[in-house]
């Protein structure tokens, strides 16, 4: 019963195309070469990619500003057979006039970046500007390859005449093209199309014979198509089956059969109006707090294992709970907000409590497809919950431990021994296991204050290095081993007078009190920065 290995060398020809529906027809051809896979993306997912931090990088293979773009998968036993796949199907193509560019993507790191990219897709979605959203209903429509290209401009025509676009990206090779039609839920007028067009489209997939369900089942959303596509008869076999094995419909009541409507239960309730607050923080490129919030779609990127890579979310690695991840502290905060009736929406001690675990690494706005940026939304929250109850001590503490080891050097010492004993550590609410930094023998301001030296030649030119409170007061030696680097490296070395960097303040929430920060720091450092002498952080 053993299967062979598979083939040492795989690949990817990532087919270019003007338009969309050029791919459709690429598809058929591609099929014609026995591919392992064939995936799709449309131009605006791969706009999408451009605004995402990690998968800019994962854009290396794309050439212009494709209309779409089909990634077809090739295992062989040897290069050379590989690379003659990918000519004959680029022949092939060519022939048929279809598509401008073939690159062949080799090398498991780079297949892995494309399989990134083409993955991100649903999470992605979510930064299209604009209440409407690439949502889910027909994105499971499946019909033979051969009748995509019928389907598919059937499927534009519906859309024309709803006043409606949708994204379209997957797996095309089975005829399994995942639809998002970009959908307003908070707009009643919406809600109704939605409704609409999920029967225009029900009666398109039988019309070329398919499924409504062709990979990830019904459920809420199908169900009510359940007697259309399978016939009254066989839906009421399903129903008997249901009563039989449970009479009492305590099992997942309405999720197969009697379904409640799909323009119920919906998250938001169309209508009424988006929230929205005067924020520290500028949330304008995303039209306000609340629907930077709102960028989160689920996907649940953020449920990552150490295993699987990446960073995001520590919190949830620990611990493997569900609020511990940006998906589930998103949800609170959307939840609590949308839906307060509190003459302060900030004041919630639950969300409080759940964004009390993030540790502010950034990590999401990074890796997330819908660049969440929870510690941003953590540090507005704060501020606005300590508005109403005062600043706990800790945070306080954290907050201006710049200014308290400038007080610590005195007797640093006794600062050092101090912050080693369980007592202090539990004053603060600190771990005991946890070690707390150090104070240098010396800061690096007193380590420079006697003059830099100048490099051994004529200077490339001059930098100005950035001495923030970490360097100066706990890693001293790090600062002078960067100051040396770049006297090695043939510039001239200048630490200019500035304030503290304020991300003390930030992690804690004091945003004003950091705002205001960044404000003293630019005003001493707009005449001396420059592209000619950069300013440089450690």
């Amino acid at each position: 019963n053993l299967i062979p290995l598979p083939p040492k060398h795989k690949g990817l020809v990532c087919a270019h195309f003007e338009t969309l529906e050029e791919s459709l027809e690429g598809n058929l051809v591609a099929l014609k070469h026995n591919p392992g896979a064939i995936e799709l993306m449309d131009d605006i997912v791969m706009q999408c990619t451009k605004e995402n931090i990690e998968q800019r990088k994962n854009r290396f293979f794309i050439k212009g500003d494709p209309g779409a773009m089909l990634m077809i998968e090739f295992a062989c036993e040897t290069v050379e057979e590989l690379n003659a796949k990918a000519a004959a199907l680029e022949k092939d193509f060519r022939s048929a006039k279809l598509g401008y560019h073939f690159p062949l993507v080799t090398g498991a790191d780079n297949i892995k970046k494309v399989w990134s990219l083409r993955t991100a897709g649903l999470g992605l979605l979510a930064n299209i500007p604009g209440d409407r959203k690439g949502v889910p209903g027909i994105e499971d429509t499946a019909v033979a390859p051969e009748y995509l290209p019928g389907y598919i401009a059937d499927f534009k025509k519906v859309l024309k005449k709803l006043g409606l676009t949708s994204v379209f990206y997957a797996h095309i090779a089975t005829g399994e093209i995942h639809f998002r039609p970009l959908i307003n839920f908070k707009d009643p007028g919406d809600v109704q199309l939605f409704d609409t067009l999920m029967n225009e489209v029900a009666a398109l997939v039988k019309k070329y014979r398919g499924s409504m369900s062709g990979e990830h089942g019904d459920g809420r959303v199908r169900g009510k198509f359940i007697p259309y596509m399978l016939g009254e008869h066989n839906y009421q076999l399903l129903k008997s089956l249901k009563k039989a094995w449970d009479p009492e419909n305590i099992l997942n009541p309405g999720k197969i059969v009697d379904t409640p409507p799909i323009t119920e239960s919906l998250r938001v309730i169309p209508g009424k109006p988006t929230p929205e607050y005067h924020t520290v923080f500028d949330f304008s490129r995303y039209n306000g707090f609340f629907r930077s919030i709102e960028k989160c779609n689920g996907s649940g990127d953020c449920r990552k294992s150490e295993v699987i890579g990446g960073t995001m979310c520590p919190t949830f690695m620990a611990t493997r709970d569900e609020d511990k991840t940006t998906r589930g502290r998103a949800n609170i905060l959307r939840e609590f907000l949308y839906n307060s009736e509190t003459e302060n929406p900030f004041d919630h001690r639950e969300i409080y409590d759940i964004l009390d675990l993030c540790i502010s690494c950034k990590a999401c706005k990074a890796e997330c497809p819908s660049n969440v940026d929870m510690a941003k939304l953590k540090a507005e929250f704060l501020q606005h919950y300590y508005d109403i109850h005062g600043i706990p001590l800790r945070s306080r503490l954290v907050a201006y431990l710049p200014r308290l080891n400038k007080l610590g050097m005195l007797l640093r010492p006794v600062t050092n021994f101090v912050m080693t004993t369980t007592v202090f550590k539990n004053i603060l609410g600190i771990e005991p296991q946890r070690n707390l930094p150090s104070l240098s023998k010396i800061t690096l301001s007193r380590r420079t204050a006697q003059g830099i030296p100048m490099p051994d030649t004529q200077p490339k030119g001059k930098v100005y290095l950035f001495n923030d409170e970490f360097t100066n007061f706990n890693e001293s030696d790090i600062g002078i081993k960067a100051v040396l680097l770049l006297i090695k490296l043939g510039y001239e070395v200048k630490i200019p007078v500035h304030r503290e960097s304020g991300r003390t303040f930030l992690s804690k929430g004091l945003v004003r009190t950091s705002k205001k920060i960044a404000v003293e720091n630019v005003n001493l450092l707009k005449d001396i920065v420059s592209e000619e002498t950069p300013l440089i952080g450690i």
